[in-house]
């Protein structure tokens, strides 16, 4: 049975029932709204890290001993530059006390001047002396805070837990992954608000600041930024009412399309809902991709009834022709879409894969609000005598446009065209090659530099010698390695080449810590400061250093060496990381190996391989979906080709205008390009298809162009142009990440459609031959 005759007979079924369609519209439409309610914002620490990556493994292996990468640091600061004062060792000592009884905080792993597990070691006459930085018996007063300063001198956490200049104390922490008291998994934005209100507002004064940060920190002002999507979302909303409505000039031709794609919103959260996913503060502009797209396809479907009815047709007939003539044409470019952000489930990370899903669900629900509920819908609207007579008018001003740009379709203009798109792809490919894997800025791209959070992350990195940003190399060895000399030897080797390596702020080691202890016990002198080749001396340095430290795991078979790093640029990365690399392939052997990687840093490596081993493959998937889909819609690779072309030349001009605009290649970033392809495929479709026909039977390609712009080409270029307007009010938006997506998915919006306009015709002025 051929499509058509499938076409006419769902047709007939349809529109014969139209009734009891809606009704079962309306009451999925209540049911999935109803589930719809009860979404939540979902940003789990596990989502964006690729679980399967080797950094990952080496990660998962040692996270019960060391932690995990999910760490929260808070920095409290007094406003007069010294914190040695009563006041702030008050308020300090309540802020360490309300984050270590937070749920969800690993309390083992709490560090801070008010740890226990926080000691300095002393060289005396007898010997050693020690103890708790801030003793049992601390007061506050003139006496006690010079003793505490000392201590913390002599330990050796200046830089790490005190500020360089003595301005700030550090309190770090890591989260769980389960909350041991619900046995769920940890609140990531819950945790956040959590953070704000009992820590920064009840701690912050005129005289003491709070700076926080850390992923679920970040997560959580990205969620805060992302409400404002909310209004992002109605602006979008009012603005496509009124172009829609000035196209069509008909209020209830206005408001079909409209709550067609609402209603594909609402099923696409209702379904994620039933499904049992949340949606990530990443992922919050796909709700608005899917009204986009459905608006596209819906104002294709009022265009043609409306043309119709001025043809002469009653509403119910016009209805059913607009429905056989773009049920196959509209539902090939949404399975298009659909198929090619499928394509984002090869990559094996939690969030990417959930936005796979959720823009998937949201397009396939279009094809059953937009291309069936909205004709059938259609088939009840009265069309006034006036709106008939208005759109049967002739409108020889419009005619002359379409003839005038049907001569892109004639291979003497045809030729210029495909010149100037060859140079645009020729620049652009060689920009798009300088596109890095990764963040490009410091501090949370997703946020705006002057962000709250990213001016913490600044203030921190500049008053400390650590920050957030810090790589664990993981020394896999032998039990008991800290009695052998040969091997930390070979550490201690490992850490000094890297702490040499541009991007590195500091590092420390198993072996560092026990050089200094090894010169303790020779009075402080610092020529002693060396690894004891003598192992009883050896076992008498090392054992001193307790596993709460992280230095080592309670056999001495792993000893991280950590690396703090200036920030966490992508260049950054990538030079630490092949640096270790290096000097772990060239230091290790059988018996010692120097595993990456663990640590938020470790994971960002982890994820920008992995976002760069996947970056190809889902293009040529991406692309291979649609093609497959073109050619068994059309049935020729002629068609196909005029229709992938301008489609292939756009993803690589938006590449590049990523990097001219520093945007790196992230988690974030890297499903736009899918997107991007979803978004301008439906433009030449609906043209070509148009065209196709005509071109079987013989008709010149630019007759068959000009053919197709009366039909379609004003439904084309305002649905470009009205969805660019839409998005470019991004650029106000509190977070950075949504002003970025904002400028390329205008970009993409406006040159995908200039794309269908312009250079699909003149593809088909050279692969027709008849002009």
């Amino acid at each position: 049975m051929s499509v058509n005759r499938l076409v006419n007979k769902f047709e007939y079924a349809l529109f014969r029932h139209r009734t009891l369609v809606i009704i079962a519209f309306v009451a999925a439409t209540i049911f999935l709204l109803m589930k719809a309610t009860t979404i939540k914002l979902d940003a789990a620490f596990t989502k964006n890290i690729p679980l399967q990556h080797q950094y990952m493994q080496t990660y998962l292996r040692h996270a019960q001993d060391f932690g995990g990468a999910n760490n929260i640091l808070v920095s409290l600061c007094d406003q007069n530059g010294d914190i040695f004062n009563e006041g702030f060792f008050d308020t300090f000592r309540k802020a360490h006390d309300e984050l270590l009884y937070t749920s969800g905080v690993n309390r083992v792993l709490v560090k801070s001047l008010f740890s226990p597990s926080t000691r300095f070691v002393e060289v005396v006459e007898d010997g050693f002396a020690g103890g708790p930085v801030i003793p049992a018996d601390f007061v506050a007063n003139a006496a006690g805070l010079a003793k505490v300063k000392e201590n913390t001198e002599k330990a050796g956490i200046v830089g790490r837990m005190v500020a360089d200049d003595y301005s700030c104390a550090m309190i770090s922490a890591q989260l769980l992954d389960v909350d041991p008291e619900t046995g769920k998994q940890i609140d990531t934005i819950g945790f956040a608000n959590t953070l704000e209100q009992n820590v920064r507002g009840k701690y912050q004064s005129d005289t003491i600041s709070v700076h926080i940060i850390g992923f679920a920190k970040m997560v959580g002002d990205v969620a805060e930024g992302a409400k404002g999507v909310l209004v992002f979302f109605a602006i979008a909303i009012a603005v496509t009412s009124i172009m829609v409505f000035f196209f069509c000039r008909s209020l209830m031709l206005t408001v079909l399309p409209i709550a067609c794609s609402l209603i594909a919103v609402i099923w696409q959260m209702g379904l994620l809902s039933v499904m049992g996913f949340g949606i990530d503060p990443m992922s919050i502009l796909v709700p608005f991709l899917v009204f986009a797209i459905g608006v596209s396809h819906g104002v294709q479907m009022i265009n043609s009834t409306g043309k119709r009815v001025a043809a002469g047709m009653d509403a119910k007939t016009a209805a059913q022709a607009s429905f056989r003539k773009l049920l196959v044409p509209g539902g090939v470019a949404l399975l298009s879409d659909t198929v090619g952000f499928l394509t984002l489930l090869i990559i094996e990370i939690g969030v990417i894969r959930e936005l796979a899903i959720t823009a998937s669900l949201g397009v396939a629900v279009i094809i059953l609000t937009n291309l069936i509920l909205l004709p059938v819908l259609m088939s009840f609207v009265r069309f006034s005598k006036s709106y008939k007579e208005r759109a049967s008018a002739p409108s020889p001003k419009i005619d002359k446009v379409w003839y005038a740009l049907s001569a892109f379709a004639t291979r003497k203009y045809a030729a210029v065209i495909l010149l100037i798109t060859a140079a645009l792809f020729a620049f652009g490919y060689m920009q798009s090659q300088q596109l890095k894997i990764g963040d490009l800025h410091a501090g949370a791209p997703a946020l705006h530099e002057n962000s709250r959070y990213n001016q913490d992350t600044f203030l921190i990195t500049d008053r400390y010698a650590i920050s957030v940003d810090y790589l664990n190399v993981m020394v896999e060895t032998i039990p008991s390695a800290c009695t052998e000399h040969s091997i930390m030897a070979k550490v201690d080797r490992f850490q000094w080449l890297m702490e040499n390596v541009e991007g590195v702020q500091s590092t420390v080691s198993l072996a560092s810590v026990s050089k200094s202890i090894n010169a303790a016990f020779n009075e402080g002198n610092v020529k002693w400061r060396v690894l004891p080749r003598n192992t009883q001396s050896l076992v008498q340095a090392s054992s001193r250093v307790e596993t709460s430290t992280g230095l080592l795991n309670a056999d001495c078979s792993v000893m991280p060496v950590i690396l703090f790093l200036q920030d966490h640029k992508a260049q950054t990365i990538e030079r630490v990381v092949a640096a270790a690399k290096k000097y772990g392939s060239e230091l290790g052997d059988e018996q010692t190996q120097f595993m990456l990687a663990s640590g938020p840093v470790g994971v960002m490596a982890a994820t920008n391989e992995a976002v760069a081993e996947a970056q190809q493959p889902m293009m040529w998937y991406v692309y291979g979906a649609v093609i497959i889909l073109c050619l068994l819609s059309f049935r020729s690779m002629r068609a196909t080709i005029s229709v992938i072309l301008p489609l292939y030349v756009v993803s690589v001009l938006a590449t590049a205008l990523m990097t001219w605009l520093q945007i790196g290649l992230t988690v974030s970033t890297l499903p736009v390009i899918a997107l991007g392809v979803g978004i301008g495929v439906d433009y030449g479709i609906y043209i070509l298809s148009n065209m196709s026909q005509m071109l079987r039977d013989g008709t010149g390609v630019r007759q068959a162009y000009y053919e197709a712009l009366k039909e379609r080409g004003s439904a084309v270029l305002f649905t470009g142009i009205t969805l660019a307007i839409g998005v470019s009010t991004w650029v106000f938006s509190a977070l950075k990440f949504q002003v970025d997506m904002g400028i390329l998915l205008t970009f993409m919006f406006i040159v995908n459609m200039l794309g269908a306009i312009v250079v699909l015709p003149a593809l088909a002025a050279f692969l027709w031959r008849k002009d």
